[in-house]
C-alpha cells in the first residue's frame, strides 16, 4: 500500500497562517500608532492657563486657551499660568539719608495671556525668577533711595508703593507681566530713628492740641466780649428810656397796691423828695 506525501498542503497552510498572523499584526499596529496620534493630538490647558504650542523647537506664536483641543500631534502644548500670583520679597534698603531699612514687600502680577508665547519664546516658563523677581528688587531699592526714612513709616509710604508699581510696570510690561499693585507690609527702622519720628509725630500731635485749645479760646472770648456788648446797649437803652415822672408813676402805682394789700402797715403821707408816702412796718 503507497502512503499519500501531504507535505505541500501543509507548507501552503503554513504560509497563509504566517501571513494572516501577520496582517493581524500589522493592523494592531496601526491601531495602536492611530491611537497614540490621537493622544498626542489632544492638549489639555487647566483653568487659569493658557497653552503656548512648540513645533520641533519653534514657538508657532498660537495661544490655546483653558479646556481640551485638537492640535498637530508634532506640536508640544507648553502651559504657563495667567493667574494672579504673590511674589514676597524682603530686603535691607537704603533711605534718602543713608540709612538701612529692613522693608518687606508683595508684588502682585499676572502674565498677559496674548503676550505668552514671546514670554516663552525670550524668557521661559521661569519668568519669575529670571525676570520679575530681579526687577522687583531693583525697583525697592531704586525708589527707597530716592525718599527719606520719614516718608516711609508715615502716610508718605502709599506714595512710595506707587512710584515702585510705576517702575516695575515700565520694566515688565513689556515682556508680558502685567503688575497688579505693590503692598508695603512692613518697615523696619533703626530703633534710635523710630524713636526720633515718634518723637516728632508726638510733638506735631501736641502743636495741633494747643491750637485748638487756643482757637477755642479765642471764640469764648469772642462769646463774652459780644455778652458783655449786649448787655452794656441794654442798660444804656432803659436808662434813656427813664424818666422822674415815669418813676413817679410807678411809685402811685405801688401805693395803691400797698393801700389795698391786707398786710398791716404804717403809711407816712408826704415822706421823700417826691411826695409819695413812705410805708413802715410792712409784713
Amino acid at each position: 500500500m503507497r502512503l499519500q506525501d501531504d507535505g505541500p498542503v501543509r507548507l501552503c497552510g503554513f504560509r497563509e497562517g504566517y501571513w494572516s498572523l501577520i496582517s493581524r499584526a500589522k493592523i494592531m499596529l496601526g491601531v495602536f500608532a492611530l491611537l497614540v496620534a490621537l493622544y498626542a493630538a489632544v492638549a489639555y490647558v487647566p483653568s487659569g492657563h493658557v497653552g503656548v504650542l512648540v513645533l520641533f523647537g519653534r514657538v508657532t506664536g498660537e495661544v490655546l486657551p483653558e479646556g481640551v483641543h485638537l492640535v498637530n500631534p508634532f506640536k508640544t502644548n507648553n502651559t504657563m499660568s495667567v493667574r494672579t500670583q504673590e511674589l514676597k520679597e524682603t530686603a535691607s534698603v537704603p533711605s534718602k539719608e543713608g540709612l538701612i531699612m529692613t522693608l518687606d514687600t508683595s508684588l502682585l502680577f499676572r502674565l498677559n495671556s496674548q503676550q505668552a508665547p514671546a514670554a516663552f519664546r525670550s524668557i521661559g516658563p521661569r519668568y519669575v525668577e529670571v525676570v520679575v523677581a530681579p526687577n522687583l528688587r531693583s525697583a525697592i531699592r531704586s525708589v527707597t533711595a530716592a525718599n527719606s526714612a520719614n516718608a516711609l513709616y508715615t502716610g508718605e509710604r502709599e506714595m512710595v508703593a506707587q512710584k515702585i508699581a510705576d517702575e516695575l510696570r515700565r520694566e515688565l510690561e513689556p515682556r508680558g507681566v502685567v503688575v497688579a499693585s505693590i503692598l508695603l507690609r512692613d518697615v523696619q527702622l533703626p530703633p534710635m530713628l523710630r524713636s526720633s519720628i515718634e518723637a516728632k509725630q508726638q510733638a506735631e500731635q501736641e502743636a495741633l492740641r494747643m491750637s485748638f485749645v487756643l482757637q477755642k479760646e479765642r471764640q469764648e472770648a469772642e462769646r463774652k466780649r459780644i455778652e458783655a456788648q449786649g448787655i452794656a446797649d441794654f442798660q444804656r437803652i432803659v436808662s434813656q428810656g427813664i424818666s422822674p415822672q415815669l418813676l413817679t408813676w410807678k411809685g402811685v402805682e405801688a401805693t395803691e397796691r400797698l393801700a389795698h394789700s391786707p398786710n398791716s402797715k404804717v403809711v407816712v403821707i408826704g415822706g421823700g423828695k417826691t411826695g409819695l408816702p413812705l410805708i413802715l412796718g410792712a409784713q
